[in-house]
């Protein structure tokens, strides 16, 4: 496999664990009953679902494309803001209702009020996707950096030997 492809799998697999590290603690921060363990749970049922958009879906190719199509220059805030919207549709929509659906399943065991899962998701989804997009506003650049700086320092090392 390509270079380009095996670091936009890492950067891809890298941005979703940091926005389910980030979605899960505000999602089990606003439910009102924050445990470790229902952190987790949410947090590595989130990541393997982000790390699958993330290998699967490929961003770059995506966001190079809508950039050249908006006629923005690369690396300029209208790109990253582009690219950070364009991410927070893909990522953010799949992992908030998965995680949603999950407490609301558990909360509704133990309520003795009947639940309405509708607005639950509709009022997490639109939190979530400010939080996402200012995370993948901030995080993704600087992600992208080390993930391309490590891997081309680890194959520097693997062609010295």
């Amino acid at each position: 496999m390509e270079d380009q492809k095996i670091i936009g799998r890492i950067i891809g697999g890298a941005i979703g664990i940091m926005m389910s590290f980030f979605l899960s603690l505000y999602g089990t921060i606003s439910s009102g009953h924050f445990t470790i363990v229902g952190f987790l749970v949410s947090f590595l049922f989130s990541s393997v679902v982000s790390i699958i958009i993330g290998i699967f879906v490929p961003m770059k190719k995506i966001n190079d494309t809508a950039v050249t199509k908006a006629n923005l220059t690369p690396g300029s805030i209208g790109a990253r803001c582009l690219e950070s919207f364009i991410g927070d549709c893909i990522f953010t929509p799949i992992m908030t209702t998965l995680m949603v659906f999950m407490a609301y399943k558990r909360a509704a065991k133990f309520s003795p009020e009947p639940m309405h899962f509708a607005p639950l998701l509709v009022r997490q989804l639109i939190a979530c996707f400010i939080i996402g997009f200012v995370l993948l506003l901030i995080f993704s650049p600087l992600i992208q950096k080390v993930v391309i700086k490590t891997y081309m320092e680890s194959k520097e090392g693997i062609d010295e030997k």
